[in-house]
């Protein structure tokens, strides 16, 4: 099963990813940037009110890589209940933060997010799954400059999944993912791809969410996964290349498009 993240702006936004089919409700605020973040005492409410039935994850904001900054915010939206809590590596103290955040890591499941315009590092990788994370994804820091697919060609694609399934990190894909998006990754067999414009109708990432959009997405993953298995081998063997050459090479980041 591949996963469909719905990201959610506001609790009445959450009838329509669940009635869509969305697997996961990760609660986000669009005009907030990136991974504009709720209130705290909105996501332990939304939490309260699920009672579990869908994976909840919650962003902490767009906030700078300083470890004391990034470790406070962490702490507050785990103490919240959620399932999932995702951190920007926008730029910073990136090996400091990881090395902070491992206590947390510990007790709640932290999902760092790359950003494949920022030339995101893959040898965060290993690392971050040291530190006892629980998974990683790749997004778009600047959602106006295209999809995650105009940024990254497959061949670095290929590697992150690599490096991820490697180093036992639950991993994913996001980053204005549009219909189109969704046939060249499945057969990377992510965990899960995470959408927020293509749920909003023809309104934008800041509209509404659309639970007959959601459902448009939600199909066109179940309808093309076995098309993705049968390209699954393809990509296997580019993954297993792309690994080799980390392997062999030592240092390597994303090859940009």
């Amino acid at each position: 099963m591949i996963a469909l993240l719905a990201s959610v702006a506001c609790y009445d936004e959450i009838d329509a990813a669940l009635s869509g089919g969305a697997d996961i409700i990760d609660l986000k605020d669009p005009s907030a940037g990136a991974l504009g973040a709720w209130k705290i005492e909105s996501i332990r409410e939304t939490v309260g009110i699920l009672k579990g039935r869908r994976p909840v994850s919650a962003t902490i904001g767009d906030l700078p890589l300083q470890p004391e900054i990034i470790a406070t915010a962490v702490r507050a939206a785990a103490e919240t209940g959620v399932d999932i809590v995702k951190i920007g590596f926008f730029d910073g103290s990136t090996h400091t933060c990881i090395a902070a955040l491992e206590p947390v890591a510990k007790r709640a499941r932290l999902v760092a997010v790359l950003f494949a315009d920022r030339s995101p590092d893959f040898d965060l990788l290993p690392l971050l799954a040291k530190a006892g994370f629980f998974g990683v994804m790749l997004d778009t820091a600047d959602k106006s400059k295209g999809t995650l697919c105009n940024h990254l060609d497959k061949y670095a694609l290929a590697q992150f999944g690599a490096l991820a399934r490697t180093h036992g990190l639950y991993f994913g894909f996001a980053g204005s993912l549009s219909m189109t998006d969704i046939p060249p990754l499945l057969p990377l067999a992510p965990d899960f791809l995470g959408f927020r414009r293509a749920l909003c109708g023809t309104a934008g990432r800041t509209g509404k969410l659309d639970s007959a959009a959601v459902a448009n997405v939600k199909r066109a993953i179940e309808t093309q996964i076995p098309a993705a298995r049968t390209a699954t081998a393809t990509a296997g063997a580019q993954i297993a290349a792309s690994f080799r050459a980390v392997a062999s090479t030592g240092t390597k980041s994303a090859k940009s498009t």
